[in-house]
């Protein structure tokens, strides 16, 4: 059975892969924006959960041409702070402020989770989830939140920080799952997997010769 990510996130693939998988990538190209639109005032989780199960949705014809027996799991993330709910900046003027909000101060970081199961290219089960962990930001000086908008890395990554780069420098902690920070978690990943009858060990690569 292939594992297949309906995700860009490069940091989302370094994780699975040095957990132990070897995920084939789908891009989902969803309009994240248009499905939030849609949504009749929604909590945070609902927020996440529905943008993860339609990036799903998106991929799961391509994937089962390619890939029929498979199990797809999508992801979004998006950082709860100062009662809003923010996703990537997108632009340096916005990061900068965003730092600017943040610093000093604790977010919820919330990552919804869609799983699909694909058995002889037929939707076999599907389940959902989603976790949230507490961020607690250090308070950068301004040099240094101008040097990290310049280096491009919050651009494009929800709420505009990272732990796993250079964002790390200015997370003073968290409470809760750190991989779901990183944009995927695997313990709740592990759990999803498990409802639609599957094994993350069953999942792991061969250990090279």
């Amino acid at each position: 059975m292939q594992f297949v990510l309906a995700s860009q996130s490069p940091a989302r693939l370094a994780l699975l892969r040095s957990a132990g998988l070897d995920p084939a990538v789908f891009v989902s190209g969803v309009d994240e924006d248009a499905v939030a639109a849609s949504l009749p005032d929604p909590s945070p989780s609902e927020l996440v959960a529905a943008l993860a199960a339609a990036k799903a949705e998106a991929v799961i014809d391509q994937v089962a041409a390619v890939h029929p027996d498979a199990v797809v799991v999508a992801c979004d993330s998006m950082l709860s702070i100062h009662g809003q709910m923010v996703g990537k900046p997108g632009s340096p003027d916005v990061a900068r402020s965003r730092w600017a909000a943040m610093a000093g101060t604790s977010g919820e970081l919330l990552t919804g989770h869609a799983v699909v199961r694909l058995d002889g290219g037929t939707r076999a089960k599907e389940t959902a989830g989603w976790e949230s962990t507490t961020v607690r930001f250090g308070t950068p000086s301004q040099h240094e939140i101008d040097a990290y908008v310049a280096s491009g890395e919050p651009l494009n990554v929800a709420g505009g920080f990272t732990i796993d780069g250079l964002g790390g420098w200015f997370v003073e902690g968290l409470d809760g799952g750190h991989t779901s920070v990183i944009g995927i978690s695997l313990p709740l990943t592990r759990r999803l997997l498990a409802e639609v009858g599957v094994s993350v060990v069953d999942l792991w690569r061969p250990p090279a010769s």
